[in-house]
């Protein structure tokens, strides 16, 4: 028993420094490339497979009878997500007059769902967790039609999209893994209860590996146009980050629901960008590049503010 809570204990404290990871794996994959290269791009999708599968296991009937019980707060949230996002990211990508590469994977990244780490930086923050992950799990659901539809629509006319092809591959990549992980937890409680103890780290390290890999393999066009990617993907995350937050003053939310709305908006799953980019833009390069930096990006400025919010109650 004091092992496992040991275990347990490690896993929540790795678990709350995943920025300061990201930030160094980010680093690293850069300097030596060789460190990650071995993940290999057909694992991408079957770690946020597994990534997925947790979090199926982690899910609690609760997190299902919120939805209902607060369908304005939640529909919001989700409204803000997939409305404010994927404009803002096709917007700049107008603006800065990127690259069609570097367009697409922008808009690609924006228009995904949250992931699990606006839980991890919504948890440090202090802000409405039970909503966090609410929105969390009713963005990813929808995204499985949503992501194909709003990429056609934002990045169809710098390359052919195959919405069909995204739908399947989001359905292979979340869907069924969240089913699974969903079904695991009602015929095997004991085993999932134990696994979503540590299922939260074993997330952070396929993320990491995830974020590793795409940077390393893209090494050489990150720090070609290293100054160009940091400043879209800057701006896309700032944007979500203080977009989030203004919908939820617009609509009278209290602090907490802001702070929430604001994480939520401003941090994508950036994993599943990385996972159908590499599957869909294969024979694009530079379409992965914006999705890997933003894992990185939006998790420094998720901790950022989640440090100043606990500080100023």
């Amino acid at each position: 028993m004091k092992i496992q809570n040991r275990v347990e204990r490690i896993a929540a404290g790795a678990t709350q420094f995943f920025p300061l990871w990201s930030v160094l794996v980010g680093i690293l994959a850069l300097i030596e490339p060789s460190c990650f290269l071995w993940y290999g791009k057909d694992a991408i999708g079957w770690g946020l497979g597994i990534i997925m599968l947790g979090m199926g296991m982690t899910l609690q009937p609760n997190d299902f009878i919120r939805v209902w019980r607060e369908p304005k707060v939640v529909g919001l949230g989700v409204f803000s997500q997939f409305l404010i996002m994927p404009a803002w990211g096709a917007g700049l990508a107008w603006v800065l007059q990127l690259p069609s590469e570097m367009a697409v994977g922008l808009i690609l990244v924006s228009c995904c769902p949250g992931g699990t780490a606006s839980n991890v930086v919504v948890f440090l923050a202090k802000a409405n967790l039970a909503l966090s992950v609410s929105l969390t799990l009713v963005s990813t659901i929808l995204a499985i039609f949503l992501t194909p539809w709003l990429m056609n629509l934002y990045a169809g006319h710098y390359v052919p999209v195959d919405s069909w092809g995204l739908l399947k591959s989001i359905l292979l990549i979340v869907l069924l893994p969240l089913l699974f992980g969903l079904l695991w937890k009602k015929l095997f409680e004991n085993s999932a209860h134990q696994v979503s103890k540590v299922s939260p780290l074993i997330s952070v390290l396929f993320i990491l590996l995830i974020v590793g890999y795409v940077l390393a393999a893209k090494r050489n066009i990150i720090l070609e146009y290293w100054y160009l990617l940091v400043i879209a993907v800057l701006l896309l995350h700032l944007g979500g980050f203080f977009l989030g937050f203004m919908i939820g003053l617009l609509f009278k939310r209290d602090r907490l629901d802001c702070r929430t709305f604001s994480i939520e908006v401003g941090m994508q799953n950036s994993g599943l960008g990385m996972a159908l980019a590499s599957k869909h833009f294969s024979h694009l390069p530079m379409v992965p590049a914006p999705c890997a930096l933003s894992a990185v990006i939006h998790c420094l400025i998720g901790s950022v503010l989640a440090t100043w919010w606990n500080r100023n109650k």
